[in-house]
């Protein structure tokens, strides 16, 4: 099957489900090779694109960053690759994942904190604003 670039972006969206100015950003990062253009000016993708941009988007709702990405989809084109490779991404991604998840707990405790000290009431002190200055007004 072959795909024509106004297709990717629309009735092929649900299934590829990234839009056309994606495409082009991961061509550019060298995730999608380039594609040659049709007599009428379209690009023209087939399955393999099809399937790594399903990749990417999985590995975006992973929380992989891009530059991850690059790496994974570089491993997962190499059939010679060793599993420990793809492991160790992996691992550090999710020591990466814990140490934003304990920061966003810090926020969340903070936050959560500064809300039992806030009056909700009609005077204008609030500690919450008084955190966000840093203490200064």
């Amino acid at each position: 099957m072959r795909l024509q670039d106004e297709v990717v972006g629309e009735k092929h969206q649900p299934f590829s489900n990234v839009s056309a100015k994606m495409i082009r950003h991961y061509e550019g990062l060298g995730l999608l090779a380039p594609v040659a253009l049709t007599d009428s000016g379209y690009r023209q993708y087939g399955e393999a694109d099809v399937r790594t941009l399903q990749f990417i988007k999985r590995g975006r709702e992973l929380g992989f960053s891009m530059i991850e990405i690059a790496e994974l989809v570089g491993l997962w084109r190499n059939r010679t690759r060793a599993s420990a490779s793809l492991k160790r991404v992996a691992q550090k991604h999710v020591e990466d994942l814990a140490v934003r998840i304990e920061a966003m707990q810090s926020m969340q405790r903070t936050l959560a904190s500064l809300l039992t000290h806030c009056p909700d009431n009609e005077r204008p002190d609030c500690p919450i604003l008084d955190d966000l200055a840093g203490g200064c007004c």
